[in-house]
Parts: C-alpha cells; sequence; structure tokens
C-alpha cells in the first residue's frame, strides 16, 4: 500500500470518528436557536440535494425501481426523520454527551432485534455484552440530577427509542432491494427523510427561523452538519467499506461517544460525572464484548498486513 493511501485512509478514519462524534455538539448548537424538525429538514434535503448534483456530475444513473424508491424511502424515515430527526429534538432537554452514549447501545439493540425477529443466535461474549451494556444504560440514567428532571428522563426514553428504530433500519437495510450505487441509494433517502421531517415540521407547528436570522454559531453549525456531518463523512464511510474491512469501520462505536463528551464539556460545559464516565466505560465495554469476534479478525488482519509489509521491505 503506498503512502499516499495509507494518509488518504487515516484521513477518513478522522472524518468517522472525529466528525461524526461532533455532530452532537453542532445539532446541540443549532438546535438553541432553530426548531429541531426544521433543522434536521434543511440539512437531510440540502445534503442529499448536492448529492444528487454529484452523481449527475460523475455520470451515475440516479433512476430507480418503484420497488428501490419504497424501500429507500422506508429507510430514510427510520434512519433521518425518527433515527436523527427525534434525537435533534431530545438534544433540546438532554446533553450532548449523554445522548451519544446512549445511542452507542445501538450494536446491542441490534443483537436483540436480530434474536427476537430471526432467533439469530446469541454468543456468550455477546450476552457478557448484553448484561454490562444494560448496566452502563441503567448506570448512566439513573443518577439523581437526571432522575429529578423529568426533561432528562423524556429525553432519554425517545432517544432509546430511536436507537430501536435506527436498529430496525440498519437490518431492514441489509435485506431490502436498494440501488446499488452507495451514492444513490444515500442521496435518497436523504432527500425523502428530509421532506418527511419537513411534514413533521409543519404538523409540529414549528417557528421557522429564515437563515438571514440565524447567528454565527447557528451558520457554522450548519455548514458543518452539511458538508462534513452529511457528505465529508459519509464519502469517508463509504470510502472505508470499499478499502478497509466493516469491523474496522464499526470501531467509530467506541469513539464517537468519547469525542462527544469531550467536546460537550469543552465548548458547551456541560458536566461529566464519575458516575457517567463510569456507565460510559461499562457500556462501551458491553458494545465491544458483543463485537469481540469481529474485533479478533480486525486484529488478526491487521497484524498480518504488518506483517506482510515488513516481509515486502526485507526483499527489497
Amino acid at each position: 500500500m503506498d503512502k499516499r493511501k495509507q494518509y488518504l485512509i487515516i484521513a477518513c478514519f478522522f472524518a468517522i470518528y472525529v466528525i461524526w462524534g461532533s455532530t452532537y455538539l453542532l445539532n446541540k448548537v443549532a438546535v438553541a436557536q432553530l426548531p429541531p424538525f426544521m433543522l434536521a429538514s434543511f440539512r437531510f434535503i440540502l445534503a442529499g440535494g448536492l448529492i444528487f448534483i454529484f452523481c449527475l456530475f460523475r455520470g451515475m444513473p440516479v433512476k430507480i425501481t418503484k420497488k428501490q424508491l419504497l424501500n429507500t424511502a422506508f429507510a430514510g424515515f427510520l434512519f433521518l426523520s425518527i433515527g436523527n430527526g427525534i434525537v435533534v429534538w431530545a438534544l433540546q432537554i438532554v446533553d450532548s454527551g449523554f445522548a451519544s452514549l446512549l445511542i452507542s447501545s445501538q450494536p446491542l439493540v441490534i443483537l436483540l432485534l436480530m434474536y427476537i425477529l430471526y432467533r439469530k443466535p446469541v454468543q456468550r461474549s455477546s450476552i457478557i455484552g448484553v448484561i454490562m451494556g444494560v448496566l452502563g444504560i441503567y448506570l448512566l440514567v439513573n443518577q439523581q440530577q437526571m432522575i429529578q428532571s423529568e426533561d432528562t428522563i423524556t429525553g432519554a426514553i425517545v432517544i432509546i427509542f430511536c436507537v430501536f428504530t435506527w436498529g430496525y433500519a440498519s437490518i431492514f437495510v441489509g435485506k431490502a432491494d436498494l440501488p446499488e450505487n452507495y451514492f444513490v441509494n444515500t442521496a435518497y433517502q436523504m432527500v425523502i427523510g428530509g421532506f418527511v421531517l419537513l411534514l413533521m415540521s409543519l404538523g409540529a407547528n414549528e417557528q421557522w427561523v429564515l437563515p438571514d436570522e440565524w447567528n454565527e454559531q447557528t451558520w457554522l453549525s450548519m455548514i458543518g452538519l452539511i458538508l462534513f456531518g452529511s457528505i465529508v463523512a459519509f464519502t469517508s464511510f463509504n470510502y472505508l467499506l470499499k478499502t478497509v474491512s466493516p469491523e474496522m469501520v464499526a470501531t467509530s462505536t467506541y469513539v464517537n461517544p468519547v469525542v462527544a463528551m469531550f467536546l460537550g464539556w469543552l465548548v458547551l460545559k456541560e458536566t461529566v460525572t464519575t458516575q457517567s464516565i463510569v456507565a460510559g466505560i461499562i457500556l462501551l465495554t458491553g458494545v465491544y464484548f458483543i463485537n469481540m469476534k469481529r474485533n479478533i479478525q480486525v486484529y488478526r488482519r491487521f497484524y498480518s498486513i504488518r506483517r506482510l509489509n515488513r516481509q515486502k521491505k526485507n526483499t527489497t
């Protein structure tokens, strides 16, 4: 592997680690001025439209079948309208770090859904992971300052619901008939999910704030969410899936909450309690156990690549 490609891979990992981790902060800042459904709608319609333009510019066919259109609409609704839009709503009443830790339980939820829906066997390490994950969520939510706040409890329940919808959508996408081109698939999901969010905004009678009224923080956050959170990070994600293993890409599950909690503490002065840190460590360790088999495969592949590179250097 040449150095240019290595640097590109490192940059892409930075994108899915740090940029995706920072989207919690960006959404939290933007939702301080903008209504949540309007914010998410604007983000995804514009980002999806830009990806469509990119596809047309590159000569990618954007025509899809009726079945694919229905499937992308359903996936966009679950992923973006519910899984993201309602999380943005919850960020009005909960800290960004707290939300990111709850969302990191997604592998646990997918494991449970796979067992409930398809009776997929659960490995011993995964059972340990589930137990640790449940304990971590309990410790995270069962804090005195959070129990006393009805808003925080509501936010936690809403986010957990979104984690289940996102988990089900992940399973659905793995089996559904979708456009083969990943850019086209994502563009349809973003635009459709964004228009559903637009209807949700109108249904909730949100008071829209037009762009000429946005403050500097909102503008910067929205630009970051559209260009970096939606387009750059997605492109990096897509590139890594084709270049390295999906297991290595999935390591972002462990990093995003750490980035989100750190940025929330640093920029927004969010409180990070000792119990939250302990809960986060237990929860993320549980996620590691759930993915243990895949993690071992990643380590083996990583060391085998290093061994091959050393052999090549020695021969040259």
